[in-house]
């Protein structure tokens, strides 16, 4: 079986706060790094009441304290909203703190709403693409320092963190492919372009300094629980969730709704299963086999796995019960 990583996205249920989220984050990164799992990552959002990790690299470094082996990163940093020379100097430090543990995946939208971007503010401009320059500046800034050099990453320069691109569509998949970088891909909750964009990966990448073949990563959401009908029922709480993230009304994670899909307008209920088609929701056997199956279809190198679980300890269970599924497929393929 391929490497399993986690995408933790912090949620905040509602009835909790912040601080609840940050420490159940922290108590599922232990529990994945006993589990085996290959990297724990935060992704930058701003302006969600449901989602705790806007201050991506505090939340990495929280996290990678209270570990020491499980590699932490982000998943991602939304560059066009910081400058290449800060988030270097933050994943430098990160990198100096925690050696041959960090990773930095860069996306290009702004993760979050207009009116937030805005607030953000680091282009006011607007019209002009520099996300392709930025990312080659920011690597740049995690090399060796040359002779003359008048601006340097401190900490940062040397420290060559491994730099992954993101994306949900076809832009990240060319800039991957050019620039000889891994590349994951948001199939978690935008999967129409997934099976094109692994195709212009891995016909158009060039080796690289970083990497000599293509390597892929793929966002998976997994519910899994004692039973199918256990785990439909976690996987209610992503499917509301979503729903209010469309229709203007993002909030808290809210509990579980036996049917709640079965209850939705058409067009709500289409919507649901073409976003979150690449989900696998059951018990241990339905999981193991939607796994194989879906690496079989993808060819992925890797997957990373997202559970948006209301009760934390029902979240930890989930990712015991595809931990077991993981190591039967490992049995399976040692024994062919």
């Amino acid at each position: 079986m391929i490497p399993l990583s986690v995408l933790d996205l912090s949620p905040v249920p509602e009835g909790s706060d912040v601080s609840q989220s940050l420490a159940n984050t922290l108590d599922l990164a232990r529990h994945a790094e006993r589990l085996g799992y290959n990297r724990y990552w935060l992704a930058e959002h701003h302006n969600m009441p449901g989602i705790a990790s806007a201050a991506t690299a505090v939340v990495i470094g929280h996290v990678a304290a209270g570990t020491s082996t499980i590699r932490v990163g982000a998943g991602g940093i939304m560059l066009p909203n910081h400058s290449p020379l800060m988030v270097a100097e933050a994943f430098g430090t990160l990198a100096a703190l925690h050696p041959g543990r960090v990773d930095l995946g860069l996306g290009r939208a702004p993760g979050t709403d207009q009116l937030t971007a805005h607030a953000l503010r680091r282009n006011m401009g607007g019209g002009v693409d520099t996300f392709p320059n930025d990312v080659v500046e920011l690597i740049h800034y995690f090399k060796p320092e040359e002779p003359g050099q008048r601006v340097r990453a401190v900490p940062g320069a040397g420290l060559n963190v491994p730099v992954w691109m993101l994306g949900s569509s076809l832009y990240g998949a060319q800039l991957a492919a050019m620039l000889g970088l891994p590349y994951a891909f948001a199939s978690h909750f935008a999967p129409a372009e997934m099976e094109h964009a692994l195709e212009v990966y891995r016909t158009r990448f060039e080796p690289s300094e970083h990497l000599d073949k293509p390597y892929a990563m793929l966002g998976l959401n997994v519910f899994a629980a004692d039973t199918d009908e256990e785990a439909r029922l976690l996987f209610t709480s992503l499917q509301q969730a979503f729903v209010n993230l469309r229709t203007g009304r993002a909030g808290k994670l809210p509990p579980p709704v036996p049917g709640f899909a079965e209850n939705l307008d058409p067009s709500a209920k289409a919507m649901l299963d073409h976003a979150l088609s690449c989900a696998i929701v059951g018990s241990r056997e339905t999981v193991r086999d939607g796994l194989r199956a879906f690496v079989a279809r993808t060819g992925a190198d890797e997957l990373m796995v997202t559970a948006q679980i209301f009760d934390h300890t029902a979240r930890v269970r989930s990712f015991d019960i595809l931990a077991a599924a993981r190591d039967e497929l490992d049995r399976a393929e040692a024994a062919e």
